[in-house]
């Protein structure tokens, strides 16, 4: 008999999901009509979303089955620029691929050494992370236990300084983890980065075979031009739920125009009222506020350069949208 339950969106997997329900069971569930017609142009349900579902065991196998009838409204979504192919994204160039819905906290992993820490794909994250409406953005600084450059450890600073919460770690001798799984304890928390950054590694000292777990169900297949995903949520032992997501090597922030990245750049943020004019893109005009800090030292060239850097990769791509 078919019964109306509520629950979480704790897996996804070539269009199907898996729901975690109040009953204590999970169904693995379809999109509704109108629901299936919405995801042809956008992530309506994605793992972190809280549903509801029709439910029911399937006579003969006992399977337990169901049907996403309504989403919640989401407090978070994580996003990235996708590029699509044939049926989805309905001929779109970019559509939105959602990395994780109500999140709240996220963890941007990077190792000290072996390989250094690529700035510039944390600066994309944290604007990411800042357009995604998560409570708490944390960068994991992990791998402390290699020889590094002093300078890593001053870089890193700054971003303490910006206010963000840098947790340094060991995966190898266990430096920091009871730091990072207090982090964890409560909600739902996601891990990306960069490939080779250790994140599996760290989820397997915190919980043995929980990284394990966790990278066997973020693989992801190249369709076209278009990555679709595996992906799913699983409980940490301390409390709350862990995603991972695949190693990458770039993000392309969704959803910002180049007239509002300024607001995305913490450190930039305090200084764009005091421009001369309100439309100022922090490059060339007079009495630009945002210049002046950089000249002074309180905000970083190196963080001014990858604002700038990409400004310039979304103004071509709205250039080429709004034709």
């Amino acid at each position: 008999m078919a019964q109306h339950l509520a629950g979480l969106i704790v897996k996804e997997q070539s269009g199907f999901y898996w729901v975690e329900a109040e009953d204590g069971n999970t169904y693995m569930c379809e999109l509704r009509g109108r629901l299936k017609d919405e995801a042809q142009t956008s992530d309506i349900a994605a793992i972190g979303d809280r549903a509801t579902i029709v439910a029911w065991r399937e006579e003969g196998t006992g399977a337990l089955m169901g049907a996403i009838e309504s989403l919640a409204p989401r407090h978070s979504v994580l996003s990235r620029a996708q590029r699509t192919t044939g049926k989805r994204g309905v001929g779109q160039a970019e559509r939105e691929q959602v990395l994780i819905a109500n999140a709240d906290r996220a963890l941007f992993v990077f190792a000290a050494a072996q390989p250094g820490p690529d700035l510039d794909l944390l600066d994309r994250l944290l604007v990411a992370g800042e357009k995604s409406g998560i409570a708490d953005l944390l960068i994991v600084l992990n791998k402390i236990d290699l020889d590094y450059a002093p300078e890593i450890d001053r870089l890193f600073a700054g971003y303490q300084r910006m206010g963000y919460r840098v947790l340094r770690t060991s995966a190898l001798l266990g430096d920091g983890l009871d730091e990072l799984e207090s982090a964890l304890a409560v909600g739902i928390s996601v891990f990306t980065g960069p490939s080779g950054a250790g994140k599996t590694s760290l989820l397997n000292r915190m919980q043995p075979g929980l990284g394990r777990r966790v990278k066997a169900v973020g693989r992801q297949s190249a369709e076209g031009l278009h990555t679709t995903r595996d992906s799913a949520l699983v409980r940490h032992a301390g409390g709350g739920y862990i995603a991972d997501t695949p190693g990458i090597r770039s993000i392309n922030v969704w959803d910002i125009e180049p007239d509002e990245l300024d607001a995305y750049y913490v450190d930039i943020a305090p200084y764009i009222l005091d421009c001369k004019f309100s439309n100022c893109t922090h490059t060339n005009e007079p009495d630009c506020a945002v210049l002046q800090a950089v000249n002074e030292g309180l905000i970083a060239a190196r963080r001014y350069r990858n604002y700038l850097e990409l400004r310039e990769e979304l103004r071509d791509t709205y250039i080429i949208y709004n034709r």
